[in-house]
């Protein structure tokens, strides 16, 4: 098998998933795909990897699955040895590759992204709810700046209405000022302040869609922005109302608000030993 244009989906279609959700690859599929003729030759890399595995302290059978798989030969079936791995399996096995090859560079850099999402994943669903506000609502600091620079790129010259085009599709008409009014909240304090993980992750996702879109698209013209914003927040309503989840409007208000938890945040570092260390949370 030769393959000549190398891009992400090389590796995710010939990804798996189990019974319990988990993401695998079959070594006798990622074979060819990493262009080795030789099933002996790759055997080879394979075992270095589990040597790698255990120098790191990882089990190996978790990673490292041997299974049986049929295969035809002419007109019949055969048992051959094959091996279930782990993303982890396969960052290891890219690792070990020859790294001359295109597909092996893309593997390393494809198989080290993908492991490092998933730990990061893992430690985000580990925090508690008021770290999760801090973490996405730093996320949204930033991704709000991308949107706007890709708002006035696209000819919007009213920020403040293509703003309440994307909230009037996210909250089934609501204005940001109607969405203030409802949480209770002054002119002055800032909607996204006062808004729990899910709500915060809701709007995280119009703003990033809505950001791709309109950068991807090349958009030039601000009613058609604007239309772009409020359609983004709609599909997200809508999906959110397929899986049957609490609509935006509806989600409870934290009493809370970032800029206390950034104040409680301060506070618990400067009671540690090193009063001067700073959180990161600082450039929400």
């Amino acid at each position: 098998m030769e393959l000549t244009n190398y891009d992400e989906l090389t590796f995710e279609n010939i990804k798996h998933v189990d019974e319990n959700g988990q993401e695998f690859w079959y070594a006798r599929e990622l074979q060819p795909v990493l262009e080795y003729s030789q099933w002996r030759r790759f055997s080879e890399t394979i075992e270095r990897s589990k040597i790698a595995s255990e120098n790191a302290g990882i089990p190996v059978k978790s990673n490292f699955a041997d299974v049986g798989k049929m295969v035809k030969v002419g007109i019949s079936e055969r048992e051959i040895d094959d091996i279930k791995l782990s993303r982890y399996a396969c960052y290891l096995i890219v690792q070990n590759g020859d790294p001359r090859k295109e597909v092996i560079a893309l593997g390393q850099s494809y198989f080290a992204i993908k492991t490092r999402q998933q730990e990061l994943a893992e430690n985000f669903n580990q925090l508690d709810e008021n770290k999760k506000r801090l973490a996405i609502r730093q996320e949204m600091k930033h991704h709000n700046k991308s949107l706007a620079e890709a708002a006035k790129m696209s000819g919007v010259n009213n920020y403040g209405r293509f703003q309440n085009s994307g909230y009037k599709g996210l909250y089934g008409g609501m204005t940001k000022q109607n969405i203030q009014d409802r949480k209770g909240l002054e002119r002055n304090q800032d909607i996204l302040d006062y808004m729990g993980s899910a709500e915060l992750a809701a709007n995280l996702f119009r703003a990033t869609q809505t950001d791709e879109v309109l950068r991807n698209r090349q958009v030039k013209d601000e009613q058609l922005a604007n239309d772009t914003h409020f359609n983004v927040g709609r599909t997200i309503r809508n999906t959110m109302k397929e899986l049957g989840t609490t609509m935006p409007e509806h989600l409870p208000t934290p009493q809370e608000s970032i800029q206390d938890l950034k104040k409680k945040e301060k506070k618990s570092l400067k009671d540690k030993s090193n009063p001067n260390q700073m959180s990161f949370f600082d450039d929400i």
